[in-house]
């Protein structure tokens, strides 16, 4: 299972969230059930379920998308979802304190905490540069942002979607050609906060950040590429990107 921006489920729930930002609720209230009527599987499902949830007014509608969330979420169990646990289970805990259910608002506010900590995420992980590197080199800290010129990179990013490394090969600042080399952490790691939980719940693009160097350990060269139109979307998009990156 791995994210897809071109996904019918993935782009009806786009264009939902655009219509949210333009003040159109009910417009993407409609998406929102279209994704979850069209979905193939528990991933859309679970996305769609997410979206559908917020949307809702009465609280007992509400409660009962968010746990049809959290039941796909849990049978998902991978790195990609379980992110957007805590949040599920605190938005479960609110809506049983609106039903002065006491009793089921502290045991999912409990939960919160059990789903809190370190990403589990195994790997294999990727980085995407220009950089020309060989194995046993190290990534360090300290690199000039690729999205903001004027800053200076505390974190060291990488990801488990080699299609995801990928584009950040592609989008990478230099001449050089395209590499997206497998790496390993060589410290402790955490979900990269500038997207997880932001557009979509959870980690779905398993996106990862460390202060310790990445260790390079091999190279790929099979991964999907984007067409030079994708791409120049892609800057687009990144310019037009509100919000400072938390650093």
């Amino acid at each position: 299972m791995e994210f897809n921006p071109n996904n019918n489920i993935i782009k009806l729930c786009m264009q939902g969230m655009g219509f949210e930002e333009k003040g159109k609720v009910e417009e993407a209230s409609k998406l929102f059930l279209q994704a979850w009527s069209e979905g193939t599987n528990d991933f859309e499902k679970f996305i769609a379920a997410y979206y559908v949830a917020r949307h809702h007014q009465n609280v007992t509608d509400k409660l009962k998308w968010l746990e049809t969330a959290l039941q796909l979420a849990l049978k998902i169990n991978n790195p990609s979802v379980n992110g957007a646990l805590s949040g599920l289970y605190s938005n479960i805990a609110k809506c049983y304190e609106d039903l002065n259910d006491a009793g089921n608002a502290r045991k999912n506010y409990e939960l919160v905490n059990s789903v809190t900590g370190k990403p589990s995420d195994n790997g294999p992980f990727y980085h995407g540069t220009r950089a020309d590197l060989k194995v046993g080199d190290l990534l360090t800290t300290g690199s000039m942002s690729n999205y903001k010129s004027d800053l200076i990179m505390n974190h060291i990013y990488f990801t488990a979607l080699v299609n995801g490394a990928g584009l950040a090969a592609a989008l990478a600042k230099g001449d050089g050609p395209e590499r997206v080399y497998i790496v390993e952490p060589t410290g402790s790691f955490e979900n990269d906060p500038n997207v997880t939980d932001k557009k979509f719940p959870g980690n779905p693009t398993r996106s990862y950040r460390s202060q310790a160097p990445l260790k390079i350990v091999g190279e790929v060269t099979d991964w999907v590429r984007q067409t030079p139109e994708q791409i120049q979307h892609w800057r687009e998009k990144l310019a037009n990107v509100k919000g400072d990156i938390i650093n």
